[in-house]
């Protein structure tokens, strides 16, 4: 019994790096793909120094779309308290919430955050 466990261990560890090795001789890629060498969507030259400076406003701004988006979300939940709880309730919800929202972005206007300036 061991020894037929063992056979189909071998051989399905020969099956898999054969198949492997197969796969590597016959791809069609290439080490120069235009595609590889181009920069992603980022915009950085893949090339060049990986520590080149950036513009902080940029990533404030990306900190403050994470953090709207993550409020976006907590807005659908709202929707079903609709249907669920009580109107006055569901208005108490809403405006506190919309408040909280409308302060942040208040606060990020006072801050020239949300303003692109080069």
């Amino acid at each position: 019994m061991i020894y037929l466990m063992m056979m189909i261990m071998f051989l399905t560890i020969m099956i898999s790096n054969i198949i492997m090795f197969l796969s590597i001789i016959f791809s069609k890629k290439s080490f120069m793909d235009r595609e590889k060498c181009s920069p992603f969507e980022c915009g950085f030259d893949p090339k060049s120094l990986a520590r080149i400076p950036f513009s902080l406003h940029f990533f404030l701004i990306t900190i403050i779309f994470l953090i709207f988006d993550a409020e976006i979300a907590l807005i659908f939940p709202i929707i079903y308290l609709f249907k669920t709880t009580n109107f006055i309730i569901w208005m108490k919800t809403n405006f506190f919430f919309m408040i909280i929202l409308l302060l942040g972005v208040y606060h990020e206007l006072n801050q020239n955050m949300i303003i692109w300036k080069k």
